[in-house]
C-alpha cells in the first residue's frame, strides 16, 4: 500500500498491486485493475518511487526490519 495525495489534498492509500498504468495529463491518472481511475499530485516517478519501495519491502520481509 502506498500514500497518495487527491488533487483536493486528501490523502488516500492505493494498493500499489492493482495499479495498471499511470498518466501524465498534465497531473497523474492512476488507472487500476477495477476500472477506477485517480487522480494524484504526485508525478509519475514519484508514484513509481514508491510503488518500487513497497514491493522491496515486501521482498525483504518482516525480518529485515528487525536486522
Amino acid at each position: 500500500m502506498i500514500d497518495l495525495t487527491r488533487l483536493d489534498g486528501t490523502t488516500i492509500v492505493v494498493n500499489a498491486d492493482l495499479i495498471v498504468t499511470l498518466e501524465r495529463t498534465p497531473d497523474t491518472l492512476l488507472t487500476l485493475t477495477t476500472g477506477v481511475t485517480v487522480m494524484v499530485r504526485e508525478p509519475i516517478e514519484e508514484v513509481v518511487e514508491r510503488v518500487v519501495g513497497y514491493r522491496r519491502r515486501l521482498l525483504q520481509g518482516p525480518l529485515a526490519e528487525k536486522a
